[in-house]
């Protein structure tokens, strides 16, 4: 890539996790090209430096990696391999560094194709709510060669001190979905409490008191009851869409392997209803889908 800028970089998907980490790299000093689908979420970031590309194809002329943080596997099929996806003009030996959490089956598919056009494809699926992307506090999952992870370090190092590298391609999305398979089992269980709790006329500030103290507190208990008590939704940080979807990819995953998890399919399942009634809204709202009663036969 002779005569190609070291600093240049592309960032496709500026939602509330790609946003932060592209002005993250801003910060760092890199020549930053964005694109997204909603111009309006970019506007920010080009007041401070980044070029706005009007597709994925011309964010990824001429630079050096190519990020991407969108919502699924259509998505990322899209800004990859589109009619205008970042693919068509790529250099041949730039990192293609998915961030999106995608199935396991994309990964490897995405990664055969794009290593056929000449890229050096990564996942890199990441941990972390939107203010730790936005202060370089994520936590990065890898599946790459060491190698090309070793290429990719200085475009990841502003974005997370903590790089988990699991294995070859691939293998950060499997972990990736197990993690947000956990969570989704975790936080339907937190619902299904806090259901029968105020359906059984407990008092819910004693209930919220006892459950912070409890041994049961994990993160997602800390994070979730309070606000499904309160009912409290406000700035949401991860929808009931999101949530269903990582839960079917690891599910989808699962069968791949053989295995019965009825944990995993009840939390699909309790995730598809929340989906269905409130797609955009906070995954906590799954709250108010398991909260009303069925009527007996």
């Amino acid at each position: 890539m002779a005569g190609v800028p070291q600093t240049r970089v592309a960032f496709l998907g500026l939602g509330k996790m790609g946003h932060g980490m592209a002005g993250r790299l801003l910060e760092a000093g890199f020549d930053v090209a964005v694109w997204n689908r909603s111009r309006a979420k970019a506007d920010d970031l080009i007041r401070r430096g980044a070029r706005w590309a009007d597709s994925p194809a011309e964010a990824a002329r001429d630079a050096r990696a190519i990020l991407t943080m969108v919502a699924d596997d259509a998505a990322s099929q899209a800004v990859w391999l589109g009619p205008d996806g970042a693919a068509t003009t790529a250099l041949a030996g730039a990192l293609a560094i998915e961030c999106s959490t995608v199935s396991h089956r994309h990964a490897l598919v995405m990664a055969a194709t794009l290593r056929a056009r000449g890229l050096v494809y990564i996942d890199c699926p990441v941990t972390g709510l939107p203010d730790a992307a936005a202060r370089g506090e994520l936590t990065l999952l890898i599946g790459a060669e060491p190698a090309d992870l070793d290429q990719a370090r200085p475009f990841l190092a502003p974005l997370s001190q903590t790089i988990r590298h699991f294995g070859p391609v691939a293998a950060g999305t499997v972990y990736k979905l197990i993690n947000n398979l956990m969570g989704a089992i975790q936080i339907a269980g937190i619902a299904e409490g806090i259901a029968i709790a105020e359906l059984a006329g407990l008092d819910m500030a004693l209930v919220r008191e006892a459950l912070l103290g409890s041994v049961v507190a994990s993160p997602q208990v800390l994070r979730h009851a309070p606000r499904m008590i309160a009912r409290d939704f406000s700035n949401p940080t991860f929808t009931a869409a999101l949530r269903h979807k990582d839960a079917r990819y690891a599910a989808e995953l699962a069968e791949t392997l053989r295995l019965e998890l009825p944990l995993s399919r009840a939390a699909v399942a309790s995730y598809a209803r929340a989906t269905d009634a409130a797609p955009d809204d906070d995954e906590g709202r799954i709250v108010e889908v398991v909260s009303k009663p069925h009527p007996r036969d």
